[in-house]
């Protein structure tokens, strides 16, 4: 386990400020500690579980107690059991029957464990439920919306060494989903050039669920694929703004550690040899030490600024 920035793979140019607001310490302690005994370990079979801190930080944030929090892709639930820790109603949409099931479950351990809020799990595509729930009461409800898209399968998934004592590794964990027919309308599987378009789509539907001055949160990283960065924040970004979302911010959520000005690495083994064999290869990269947390607001329609400015 690295305990201090001395591993050339990680950026010495990281920035760890702390006066202001776009830096969120969500690092500070390891992922299974701040999952505790929260989550079922069924949870551990999701190839990309959202960091609980980012969740909290995000609703501690952006929302108060009593106020709708949506998450329209919840996987095994995080931002709907940290919404309930917090006394906040939890909307969740899941596209695959496995992840609901294992959100729900930990939403009745937070129900168990005294959480003050609630929650609920839709299985189904994120858009279709979302105007679904749009028809029956939620319209205009929403506080905030938060969730984290996935960009591919090969970047998710657990690393373990091998069983049989090769001097190697083997994933684990890094399926979504075994049923076909769902994998076309699942992010994870789609190529990128439609990836964005899709998303678009599922924040747009969203968007009819927010509040006027409503936040979205996305959190995301860019990826390599053969060896060259994708932007994808960038394609996240400009998705939200076709769905008519305004960016507000763009925040560094640290998936390291901060301790007297020094990064603690939170990397795991793998993200090491990787970066080490890449920079071997003459690409000068580092592993990751945080995720990007994209906010937007909802704007409000025009009819209500102008009364707004009448009434002023």
């Amino acid at each position: 386990m690295l305990h201090e920035n001395t591993d050339p793979a990680i950026s010495p140019d990281l920035c760890v400020s702390t006066s202001g607001l776009s830096v969120w310490e969500t690092g500070q302690q390891q992922a299974a500690r701040q999952r505790g005994n929260r989550y079922s370990r069924l949870s551990l079979e999701h190839p990309a579980r959202m960091l609980p801190a980012i969740a909290a930080h995000a609703i501690a944030t952006y929302t108060r107690p009593g106020d709708v929090v949506l998450d329209p892709m919840c996987g095994i639930g995080t931002t709907l059991v940290e919404a309930a820790h917090q006394g906040r109603q939890a909307v969740g949409i899941e596209l695959e029957p496995k992840w609901a099931s294992i959100a729900r479950l930990n939403l009745e351990t937070a129900t168990v464990q005294g959480a003050s809020g609630s929650g609920e799990v839709h299985t189904g595509d994120a858009a279709e439920v979302a105007t679904r729930l749009a028809q029956v009461g939620l319209a205009g409800r929403v506080r905030l919306v938060i969730t984290s898209p996935p960009y591919g399968s090969m970047t998710h998934g657990q690393v373990r060494s091998r069983r049989d004592g090769a001097d190697a590794v083997e994933k684990t964990a890094y399926t979504y989903s075994r049923d076909r027919d769902r994998r076309a309308a699942n992010l994870a599987y789609q190529r990128p050039e439609k990836l964005a378009g899709s998303f678009a789509r599922i924040m747009a539907a969203c968007r009819e669920l927010l509040t006027p001055g409503g936040i979205v949160v996305v959190t995301t990283r860019p990826y390599r694929k053969g060896g060259e960065l994708v932007d994808f924040p960038g394609q996240i970004t400009h998705a939200c703004q076709e769905a008519g979302l305004v960016q507000v911010d763009r925040c560094a959520a640290l998936l390291c550690a901060v301790r007297d000005g020094e990064v603690v690495g939170r990397t795991s083994f793998f993200q090491l040899v990787e970066a080490r064999r890449l920079r071997k290869g003459g690409v000068p990269v580092h592993v990751v030490q945080h995720e990007d947390a994209l906010v937007f607001t909802n704007p409000a329609p025009r009819q209500s600024v102008e009364r707004e400015v009448r009434a002023a």
